[in-house]
């Protein structure tokens, strides 16, 4: 055969060949992944690989996308392919026991009737055509769970949320939660209103209000919650104790300062804005400090408004965002962590030497925080403010603990004797539900599992969720999630959730910030308070000028030469302070702006420059060799 039809023949073999390889081993090698990203957010989790080699019954997945919508939407388009190769990995290690197929929904198809009854929420676009894109879940009993909406801003939770659902459908009885708590955000059953904590846990969990006034406490309860209690009655506080006893599983928020309750409110006396361990304290060996903590070393970076009507970041002393570097990392519930958890003003959890409980502490603070009288704390502090009440202590405080083992009764005299309602109605209910409280239990029918915090304002939505996006930039809801996952059974969810986003800091940014902010912060500050107080004295001056004179428009008629010599002293002083404040908050951007312009140069530059770099030196090289 001649050369050049041999040629032809062998690449059509060759181009054969390497088709017919890619046909043959593609369904061999699709599992396989090589992921060097630095989280490796592209491998399945030990602990997804464990809930999908270990389903009882077959699950099937629906994938519900819009594809002729999102194209419209880069974003939307590339989170589109990350669930739908996430999806392939799932069945991929799983086999049959999962099913994945992908819907189209088009405008009145049936594809669209399926993801409207299933609960798909239509997103409106710039279109005509709303946007579907979530996934529906069932099992083989034909229950059916369902994620209505992917939000690619979420991404750093889908393969928690997609293997929560998948888990729950495998076992179809969700955990128990007994909530009790004082604050508004917790109330409810999640389902629509309340906390974004409260909302997620009714996603996972059966959530189970507790009343303030309650007489007994809810059937099959599995955990209890209690976020900044009332103030129990010694009825009340036995069943807690009962149940701690019996069942062993409970997560409690105390708080000496409670933030979340004073907002709002014209008198703090109205409210209950503390809340502690009470006779639990003394047998459980920790107590909660009667002073809220500041803590430089772990501030929370906060928008502060200023003059003129601008605001800047700083950080305040009284809101703690503590890293993972101050988490325990042998706790199954904070080394997953990889966000700071903030706190608002919370109270110390001192641990007594002795106590019939293994303890462990979980959260701690900077080595050198402050005492701030509760009263003060519950004001609307200003970092100045705060900073002036700073006394350092000698040592880190612990904000959260961990308790396990065996409890005695913190009644040790036996069932107390309910106080019943004057209502004979309510008395008569009351007496049903005291009627079938069972025996008074001494000590530990099994090992308790107690977490303990020392803040409720850490719920709150405005410390650790950007209301903006509705996503969390701290590990606030996840730490508590952890807890509920790990007492109601489900630990093996705890590394999904925490796991890191792939959105990246711009770390260097951060650095320059904080170096230009304590550059900076001492002489704004000044600077602010000087303006505020000329321009208050000003606004004096000049409503003493125009006293009785309403229609006169000289601001001085009623002002003696000395007042009239403060006041253009005032102006002047008002506007070069302005001026000064502006330059900081140029020098404070000047760096950061140095390195965007430096960034862009390099992108937009940056590679032309390299390949002509690259191409004189080989033309150099051959003229070199040439001559």
């Amino acid at each position: 055969m001649k050369p050049r039809p041999f040629l032809f023949a062998s690449t059509l073999l060759l181009v054969a060949l390497f088709v017919a390889a890619n046909l043959l081993f593609y369904p061999l090698l699709r599992p396989a992944r090589l992921d060097v990203t630095e989280n490796r957010l592209y491998t399945l989790s030990q602990e997804t690989r464990t809930v999908l080699k270990t389903l009882d019954e077959p699950v099937e997945l629906t994938f519900v996308y819009t594809r002729r919508v999102g194209q419209d939407y880069p974003m939307v388009r590339a989170y589109a392919s990350r669930v739908r190769e996430l999806l392939q990995s799932y069945q991929a290690v799983a086999g049959s026991s999962l099913r994945v197929e992908e819907i189209d929904p088009q405008p009145f198809s049936e594809a669209e009737d399926e993801a409207v009854a299933a609960g798909i929420r239509a997103v409106s676009t710039e279109g005509n055509d709303p946007l579907y894109f979530g996934i529906i879940g069932r099992n083989a009993i034909d229950e059916q769970r369902v994620l209505a909406f992917l939000a690619p801003e979420q991404e750093e939770t889908l393969e928690y949320d997609l293997t929560r659902l998948i888990a729950r459908l495998d076992r179809p009885d969700p955990a128990v939660i007994g909530v009790l708590s004082t604050l508004q955000g917790m109330q409810g059953t999640g389902e629509e209103e309340g906390y974004t904590l409260l909302r997620e846990m009714a996603q996972s969990f059966s959530v189970a209000p507790i009343e303030a006034d309650f007489f007994s406490l809810p059937e099959d309860m599995d955990v209890l919650l209690m976020v900044h209690p009332p103030e129990l009655s010694e009825w009340q506080a036995w069943l807690i104790d009962q149940f701690v006893l019996q069942r062993g599983r409970a997560v409690i928020l105390v708080d000496p300062a409670a933030k979340t309750m004073a907002g709002g409110r014209r008198r703090l006396s109205d409210v209950r804005t503390r809340s502690d361990l009470g006779r639990f304290g003394d047998v459980w060996g920790v107590s909660l400090s009667p002073e809220a903590l500041a803590d430089t070393e772990t501030a929370l970076a906060v928008q502060s408004s200023v003059s003129d009507g601008r605001s800047s970041v700083v950080r305040h002393p009284l809101f703690l965002s503590t890293p993972p570097a101050m988490m325990s990392s042998d706790s199954i519930l904070t080394a997953h962590l990889s966000r700071s958890v903030n706190f608002g003003a919370p109270g110390a959890l001192e641990l007594a030497e002795a106590s019939p409980m293994s303890r462990e502490v979980l959260i701690r603070t900077g080595a050198a925080p402050s005492w701030i009288p509760a009263g003060e704390a519950l004001k609307d502090l200003g970092v100045e403010q705060t900073l002036a009440l700073y006394e350092p202590l000698d040592g880190e405080k612990a904000l959260a603990v961990r308790l396990h083992g065996t409890l005695v009764s913190a009644f040790p005299d036996g069932r107390p004797e309910p106080q019943l309602p004057e209502d004979p109605v309510l008395a008569q209910l009351a007496r049903a539900e005291i009627e079938a409280a069972g025996e008074h239990v001494s000590s530990s029918l099994q090992d308790a599992e107690i977490l303990i915090l020392g803040d409720a304002d850490m719920v709150d939505d405005g410390l650790y969720v950007d209301l903006q996006s509705s996503t969390a930039f701290a590990d606030n809801g996840a730490l508590i999630m952890n807890a509920l996952d790990m007492m109601s059974g489900d630990a093996s969810l705890l590394d999904l959730r925490a796991r890191a986003s792939s959105r990246r800091t711009m770390t260097r940014v951060e650095a320059m910030r904080d170096e230009a902010q304590s550059r900076f912060f001492e002489e704004q500050a000044q600077l602010e308070t000087r303006l505020a107080e000329a321009q208050s004295r000003l606004a004096e001056l000049q409503s003493a000028g125009t006293s009785d004179r309403l229609f006169d428009d000289d601001v001085q008629a009623g002002l003696d030469a000395d007042e009239r010599n403060e006041l253009l002293e005032l102006r002047a002083d008002v506007v070069e302070t302005r001026g000064r404040l502006r330059t900081i908050e140029r020098d404070f951007r000047r760096e950061i702006d140095g390195l965007e312009a430096w960034l862009r140069f390099i992108n937009i530059f940056g590679g032309a420059l390299l390949i002509g770099a690259v191409g004189g030196f080989v033309w150099w090289r051959r003229h070199r060799s040439a001559a």
